[in-house]
Protein backbone atom coordinates (compact mmCIF):
# COMPACT_ATOMS: atom_id res chain seq x y z
CA UNK A 1 0.00 0.00 0.00
CA UNK A 2 1.43 3.24 -1.01
CA UNK A 3 1.15 6.62 1.07
CA UNK A 4 2.08 9.90 0.54
CA UNK A 5 3.41 12.46 2.77
CA UNK A 6 3.95 15.96 2.46
CA UNK A 7 5.79 18.79 4.45
CA UNK A 8 6.69 21.84 4.39
CA UNK A 9 9.07 22.85 6.80
CA UNK A 10 10.14 26.15 9.05
CA UNK A 11 12.74 25.93 7.14
CA UNK A 12 10.30 27.56 3.85
CA UNK A 13 12.71 26.41 1.73
CA UNK A 14 10.41 24.11 -0.01
CA UNK A 15 8.55 21.19 -0.22
CA UNK A 16 9.00 17.76 0.69
CA UNK A 17 7.10 14.75 -0.55
CA UNK A 18 8.44 11.06 0.43
CA UNK A 19 6.34 8.08 -0.76
CA UNK A 20 6.10 4.84 1.76
CA UNK A 21 4.99 1.53 0.79
CA UNK A 22 3.05 0.79 4.50
CA UNK A 23 1.47 -2.60 4.64
CA UNK A 24 -0.61 -4.27 6.75
CA UNK A 25 -2.97 -3.29 9.02
CA UNK A 26 -2.05 -3.42 12.57
CA UNK A 27 -0.02 0.10 14.15
CA UNK A 28 3.65 -1.48 13.23
CA UNK A 29 3.88 -1.64 9.49
CA UNK A 30 4.66 -5.06 8.28
CA UNK A 31 7.21 -3.49 5.96
CA UNK A 32 7.82 -0.07 5.71
CA UNK A 33 10.15 1.55 2.98
CA UNK A 34 10.98 4.45 1.25
CA UNK A 35 9.88 4.41 -2.49
CA UNK A 36 10.77 7.67 -3.68
CA UNK A 37 11.55 11.09 -2.16
CA UNK A 38 11.72 14.50 -3.70
CA UNK A 39 11.87 18.36 -2.69
CA UNK A 40 10.47 20.96 -4.75
CA UNK A 41 12.05 24.11 -3.95
CA UNK A 42 9.66 27.72 -3.88
CA UNK A 43 10.80 30.31 -5.86
CA UNK A 44 12.24 33.44 -3.51
CA UNK A 45 8.91 35.61 -4.20
CA UNK A 46 6.76 32.89 -2.48
CA UNK A 47 9.11 32.19 0.20
CA UNK A 48 9.25 35.75 1.04
CA UNK A 49 5.27 35.80 0.60
CA UNK A 50 5.41 32.93 3.45
CA UNK A 51 8.35 34.50 5.62
CA UNK A 52 6.12 37.56 5.62
CA UNK A 53 3.42 35.56 6.60
CA UNK A 54 5.00 34.31 9.57
CA UNK A 55 5.64 37.63 10.65
CA UNK A 56 2.05 38.95 10.42
CA UNK A 57 0.13 38.93 7.65
CA UNK A 58 -3.49 40.37 6.68
CA UNK A 59 -6.64 37.69 6.53
CA UNK A 60 -6.47 38.37 2.93
CA UNK A 61 -3.58 37.30 2.08
CA UNK A 62 -3.59 34.62 4.48
CA UNK A 63 -6.57 33.36 2.74
CA UNK A 64 -5.12 33.73 -0.57
CA UNK A 65 -1.78 31.68 0.66
CA UNK A 66 -3.34 28.91 2.06
CA UNK A 67 -5.16 28.36 -1.40
CA UNK A 68 -2.09 28.51 -3.47
CA UNK A 69 -0.13 26.93 -0.76
CA UNK A 70 -3.04 23.74 -1.89
CA UNK A 71 -1.90 23.71 -5.32
CA UNK A 72 1.70 24.09 -4.82
CA UNK A 73 1.32 21.04 -2.10
CA UNK A 74 -0.32 19.12 -5.07
CA UNK A 75 2.09 20.50 -8.14
CA UNK A 76 5.17 18.11 -5.59
CA UNK A 77 3.32 15.30 -5.27
CA UNK A 78 2.71 15.19 -8.69
CA UNK A 79 6.42 15.95 -9.95
CA UNK A 80 7.34 13.11 -7.76
CA UNK A 81 4.72 10.69 -8.93
CA UNK A 82 6.01 11.47 -12.25
CA UNK A 83 9.25 10.59 -11.53
CA UNK A 84 8.56 7.94 -9.78
CA UNK A 85 6.22 6.25 -12.80
CA UNK A 86 3.31 6.44 -10.65
CA UNK A 87 0.02 7.93 -11.24
CA UNK A 88 -2.04 9.39 -8.34
CA UNK A 89 -4.24 6.83 -8.15
CA UNK A 90 -1.51 4.20 -7.17
CA UNK A 91 -1.89 6.03 -3.64
CA UNK A 92 -3.96 4.87 -0.84
CA UNK A 93 -3.98 8.53 1.06
CA UNK A 94 -1.52 11.89 1.35
CA UNK A 95 -0.80 13.09 4.39
CA UNK A 96 0.07 16.34 4.91
CA UNK A 97 1.88 18.86 7.52
CA UNK A 98 1.04 21.92 5.30
CA UNK A 99 2.69 25.37 6.55
CA UNK A 100 2.88 26.54 10.07
CA UNK A 101 2.53 30.33 10.23
CA UNK A 102 1.78 30.22 14.23
CA UNK A 103 2.39 28.13 16.74
CA UNK A 104 0.81 29.01 19.95
CA UNK A 105 1.98 26.42 22.93
CA UNK A 106 -0.14 26.00 25.82
CA UNK A 107 1.34 27.37 29.19
CA UNK A 108 -1.27 29.67 31.03
CA UNK A 109 -3.78 29.13 28.66
CA UNK A 110 -4.75 26.70 25.82
CA UNK A 111 -2.56 26.25 22.87
CA UNK A 112 -3.33 27.07 19.28
CA UNK A 113 -2.02 26.49 16.05
CA UNK A 114 -2.24 27.38 12.25
CA UNK A 115 -0.91 25.40 8.93
CA UNK A 116 -1.87 26.70 5.27
CA UNK A 117 -2.28 24.63 2.54
CA UNK A 118 -5.89 23.81 1.78
CA UNK A 119 -5.89 19.74 1.81
CA UNK A 120 -9.93 20.32 -0.41
CA UNK A 121 -7.66 21.71 -3.15
CA UNK A 122 -5.03 18.98 -3.12
CA UNK A 123 -7.82 16.17 -3.12
CA UNK A 124 -9.52 17.90 -6.08
CA UNK A 125 -6.16 18.26 -8.17
CA UNK A 126 -4.97 15.18 -7.38
CA UNK A 127 -7.66 13.00 -7.05
CA UNK A 128 -6.65 11.38 -3.94
CA UNK A 129 -7.97 11.77 -0.36
CA UNK A 130 -6.10 13.75 1.80
CA UNK A 131 -5.39 14.10 6.01
CA UNK A 132 -4.03 17.68 7.04
CA UNK A 133 -4.43 19.20 10.72
CA UNK A 134 -2.81 16.58 12.61
CA UNK A 135 -1.87 18.88 15.05
CA UNK A 136 -5.12 20.45 16.08
CA UNK A 137 -6.45 17.67 17.54
CA UNK A 138 -3.43 16.89 19.65
CA UNK A 139 -3.94 20.70 20.68
CA UNK A 140 -7.54 20.34 21.67
CA UNK A 141 -6.82 17.49 23.85
CA UNK A 142 -4.18 19.95 25.74
CA UNK A 143 -0.98 18.64 23.83
CA UNK A 144 1.40 20.91 22.40
CA UNK A 145 0.54 19.62 18.55
CA UNK A 146 4.20 19.02 18.06
CA UNK A 147 6.33 17.38 17.57
CA UNK A 148 4.56 14.81 15.84
CA UNK A 149 7.23 12.99 13.56
CA UNK A 150 8.98 11.19 16.98
CA UNK A 151 5.92 8.57 16.41
CA UNK A 152 7.50 7.48 13.25
CA UNK A 153 11.04 7.30 14.91
CA UNK A 154 9.88 5.08 18.28
CA UNK A 155 7.72 2.96 15.48
CA UNK A 156 10.21 2.11 13.00
CA UNK A 157 13.93 3.29 13.93
CA UNK A 158 14.16 2.21 17.56
CA UNK A 159 16.62 -0.37 18.25
CA UNK A 160 16.40 -3.74 21.23
CA UNK A 161 20.00 -3.03 22.46
CA UNK A 162 21.24 0.50 21.72
CA UNK A 163 19.86 3.62 23.55
CA UNK A 164 19.96 6.22 20.83
CA UNK A 165 18.17 9.60 19.72
CA UNK A 166 17.57 11.03 16.73
CA UNK A 167 17.87 14.56 15.96
CA UNK A 168 16.13 16.45 13.62
CA UNK A 169 17.78 19.92 12.55
CA UNK A 170 15.56 21.81 10.55
CA UNK A 171 14.27 25.18 10.82
CA UNK A 172 13.89 24.11 14.51
CA UNK A 173 15.38 21.44 16.30
CA UNK A 174 13.84 18.70 17.70
CA UNK A 175 14.75 14.76 19.31
CA UNK A 176 13.48 11.39 19.83
CA UNK A 177 14.67 9.53 22.53
CA UNK A 178 14.30 5.91 21.94
CA UNK A 179 15.70 3.78 24.94
CA UNK A 180 17.04 0.19 23.82
CA UNK A 181 14.60 -2.17 25.37
CA UNK A 182 16.14 -4.45 27.23
CA UNK A 183 18.39 -1.47 29.24
CA UNK A 184 18.52 -2.15 32.80
CA UNK A 185 17.80 1.70 33.56
CA UNK A 186 15.04 1.77 31.18
CA UNK A 187 13.68 5.15 30.67
CA UNK A 188 9.91 6.08 29.26
CA UNK A 189 10.49 7.19 25.45
CA UNK A 190 10.59 11.17 24.94
CA UNK A 191 10.38 14.19 22.44
CA UNK A 192 10.78 17.61 22.42
CA UNK A 193 11.85 20.46 20.37
CA UNK A 194 15.71 22.10 21.52
CA UNK A 195 15.50 24.98 20.15
CA UNK A 196 15.66 26.86 16.61
CA UNK A 197 17.73 24.60 14.24
CA UNK A 198 18.89 26.61 11.03
CA UNK A 199 16.58 29.03 11.00
CA UNK A 200 18.29 31.67 12.36
CA UNK A 201 21.59 30.67 10.57
CA UNK A 202 19.70 30.71 7.25
CA UNK A 203 17.86 34.52 8.12
CA UNK A 204 20.86 35.67 9.21
CA UNK A 205 23.24 34.76 6.02
CA UNK A 206 20.26 36.72 4.10
CA UNK A 207 20.67 39.46 6.18
CA UNK A 208 23.97 39.58 6.03
CA UNK A 209 24.11 39.09 2.16
CA UNK A 210 21.83 41.11 1.42
CA UNK A 211 19.59 38.13 0.21
CA UNK A 212 22.71 36.75 -2.38
CA UNK A 213 23.12 33.70 0.11
CA UNK A 214 20.79 31.74 1.48
CA UNK A 215 22.21 29.87 4.18
CA UNK A 216 25.59 28.86 5.16
CA UNK A 217 26.58 26.29 2.46
CA UNK A 218 29.01 23.32 4.16
CA UNK A 219 29.31 25.76 7.50
CA UNK A 220 31.84 27.19 5.63
CA UNK A 221 30.99 30.93 6.72
CA UNK A 222 30.94 29.42 10.65
CA UNK A 223 34.18 27.32 10.03
CA UNK A 224 35.84 30.88 9.74
CA UNK A 225 34.72 32.73 12.54
CA UNK A 226 34.84 32.04 16.48
CA UNK A 227 31.75 32.07 18.68
CA UNK A 228 31.27 35.09 20.64
CA UNK A 229 30.10 34.79 24.75
CA UNK A 230 28.47 37.57 25.31
CA UNK A 231 26.39 37.42 22.31
CA UNK A 232 25.49 33.73 22.39
CA UNK A 233 24.67 34.43 26.34
CA UNK A 234 21.86 36.44 25.51
CA UNK A 235 19.94 33.64 23.29
CA UNK A 236 20.70 31.24 25.98
CA UNK A 237 18.92 33.59 28.38
CA UNK A 238 15.91 32.62 27.04
CA UNK A 239 13.29 31.30 29.67
CA UNK A 240 13.09 28.22 27.04
CA UNK A 241 15.88 26.53 27.23
CA UNK A 242 15.52 26.09 30.80
CA UNK A 243 11.28 24.71 30.29
CA UNK A 244 11.10 21.14 30.99
CA UNK A 245 9.45 18.51 27.99
CA UNK A 246 6.89 18.63 26.72
CA UNK A 247 8.18 21.77 25.07
CA UNK A 248 7.77 23.06 21.46
CA UNK A 249 8.64 26.39 19.75
CA UNK A 250 8.84 28.01 16.82
CA UNK A 251 9.87 31.11 14.36
CA UNK A 252 7.50 33.14 16.55
CA UNK A 253 9.91 32.74 19.10
CA UNK A 254 13.03 32.37 17.23
CA UNK A 255 12.47 33.96 14.02
CA UNK A 256 13.47 37.00 11.85
CA UNK A 257 12.21 40.04 14.09
CA UNK A 258 13.98 39.00 17.32
CA UNK A 259 17.34 38.06 14.61
CA UNK A 260 17.22 41.47 12.97
CA UNK A 261 17.46 43.39 16.44
CA UNK A 262 20.44 41.04 17.71
CA UNK A 263 22.07 41.55 14.73
CA UNK A 264 21.61 45.45 15.08
CA UNK A 265 23.12 45.44 18.22
CA UNK A 266 26.08 43.69 17.27
CA UNK A 267 26.91 45.03 13.67
CA UNK A 268 30.53 45.90 15.00
CA UNK A 269 30.90 42.07 14.81
CA UNK A 270 32.51 39.85 11.64
CA UNK A 271 29.58 37.99 9.65
CA UNK A 272 31.89 35.25 10.06
CA UNK A 273 31.35 35.75 14.21
CA UNK A 274 27.93 36.40 14.10
CA UNK A 275 27.38 32.97 12.03
CA UNK A 276 29.52 30.78 14.42
CA UNK A 277 27.99 31.94 17.11
CA UNK A 278 24.28 31.08 15.85
CA UNK A 279 25.76 28.00 14.94
CA UNK A 280 27.41 27.47 18.40
CA UNK A 281 23.53 28.49 19.96
CA UNK A 282 22.05 25.17 17.83
CA UNK A 283 24.99 22.59 18.89
CA UNK A 284 24.85 24.19 22.29
CA UNK A 285 20.84 24.27 22.53
CA UNK A 286 20.79 20.52 21.43
CA UNK A 287 23.25 19.26 23.97
CA UNK A 288 21.72 21.19 26.66
CA UNK A 289 18.53 19.27 25.91
CA UNK A 290 19.99 16.22 26.17
CA UNK A 291 21.04 17.37 30.03
CA UNK A 292 17.92 18.60 30.75
CA UNK A 293 16.45 15.57 30.06
CA UNK A 294 18.92 13.37 31.48
CA UNK A 295 19.84 11.84 27.94
CA UNK A 296 22.58 9.30 27.85
CA UNK A 297 22.72 7.62 24.33
CA UNK A 298 25.01 5.68 22.66
CA UNK A 299 24.26 6.96 19.50
CA UNK A 300 22.93 10.35 17.89
CA UNK A 301 21.40 10.08 14.27
CA UNK A 302 20.91 13.65 12.11
CA UNK A 303 18.19 13.90 9.68
CA UNK A 304 17.01 17.80 8.27
CA UNK A 305 18.63 20.32 6.60
CA UNK A 306 21.21 21.17 9.36
CA UNK A 307 22.83 17.42 9.79
CA UNK A 308 24.91 18.43 6.14
CA UNK A 309 25.98 21.34 8.02
CA UNK A 310 29.84 20.01 8.92
CA UNK A 311 30.04 23.18 11.35
CA UNK A 312 27.14 21.49 13.62
CA UNK A 313 28.19 18.42 13.66
CA UNK A 314 31.62 19.08 14.44
CA UNK A 315 29.97 21.36 17.71
CA UNK A 316 27.94 18.35 18.58
CA UNK A 317 30.25 15.92 18.81
CA UNK A 318 32.88 18.02 20.67
CA UNK A 319 30.25 19.17 23.61
CA UNK A 320 28.70 15.28 23.01
CA UNK A 321 32.07 13.33 23.14
CA UNK A 322 30.64 9.97 24.63
CA UNK A 323 28.01 9.94 21.37
CA UNK A 324 28.56 8.17 17.94
CA UNK A 325 27.00 11.31 15.42
CA UNK A 326 26.30 9.38 12.44
CA UNK A 327 23.60 9.84 9.38
CA UNK A 328 19.97 8.94 9.67
CA UNK A 329 20.79 7.52 6.49
CA UNK A 330 23.01 4.97 8.30
CA UNK A 331 19.47 3.29 9.71
CA UNK A 332 18.39 2.70 6.09
CA UNK A 333 15.90 5.88 5.94
CA UNK A 334 16.97 9.05 4.06
CA UNK A 335 17.34 11.92 6.60
CA UNK A 336 15.82 14.57 4.60
CA UNK A 337 12.66 12.68 3.73
CA UNK A 338 12.25 11.35 7.46
CA UNK A 339 9.38 14.17 8.43
CA UNK A 340 7.77 13.67 5.33
CA UNK A 341 7.80 10.01 5.75
CA UNK A 342 6.57 10.54 9.23
CA UNK A 343 3.30 12.21 7.54
CA UNK A 344 2.49 9.31 5.01
CA UNK A 345 2.94 6.81 8.06
CA UNK A 346 0.23 9.22 10.09
CA UNK A 347 -2.32 9.29 6.82
CA UNK A 348 -1.64 5.30 6.82
CA UNK A 349 -2.64 5.38 10.40
CA UNK A 350 -5.84 7.80 10.06
CA UNK A 351 -6.83 5.99 7.20
CA UNK A 352 -7.08 2.33 9.09
CA UNK A 353 -8.64 4.38 12.19
CA UNK A 354 -5.29 3.52 14.96
CA UNK A 355 -5.34 5.77 17.55
CA UNK A 356 -1.85 7.50 18.08
CA UNK A 357 -0.56 7.73 22.05
CA UNK A 358 2.04 10.67 21.65
CA UNK A 359 1.69 12.05 24.80
CA UNK A 360 5.32 11.36 25.72
CA UNK A 361 6.05 13.90 23.08
CA UNK A 362 3.35 16.45 23.07
CA UNK A 363 2.11 15.90 26.79
CA UNK A 364 -1.67 15.13 25.09
CA UNK A 365 -3.35 12.33 27.46
CA UNK A 366 -4.74 9.44 25.65
CA UNK A 367 -4.78 8.05 22.45
CA UNK A 368 -6.49 9.62 19.64
CA UNK A 369 -6.57 9.33 15.59
CA UNK A 370 -4.49 12.42 14.36
CA UNK A 371 -5.61 14.81 11.13
CA UNK A 372 -9.22 15.70 9.05
CA UNK A 373 -9.62 13.48 6.26
CA UNK A 374 -10.69 15.25 3.10
CA UNK A 375 -12.19 12.28 0.59
CA UNK A 376 -11.30 12.53 -2.94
Amino acid sequence: MLYAGVMSGTSLDGVDVAVAELTGEEESPNEASLVGFRTVPYGEPFRDRLAAAVEGARADELCRLNFELGRRLAEAVEITLADLALAPGALVAIGSHGQTIWHDPPADAPGSTLQLGEPAVMAEILGVPVVADFRVRDMAAGGHGAPLTPYFDWLLLSSPTVSRVVQNIGGMANVTWLPASDETRRRDRIAFDTGPGVALIDQAVRELTAGEEAYDRDGERAARGRSLDGPLGEWLEDPFFRLSPPRSTGRERFGAPRLREWLERHSEQRDEDLIATLTELTARTIAGGYRLAELEPEEAYLCGGGARNPSIRERLQRLLPDVSILPLDALGWDGDAREAAAFALLARQHHLGIPIDLGWATGAPGSRVLGKWVPA
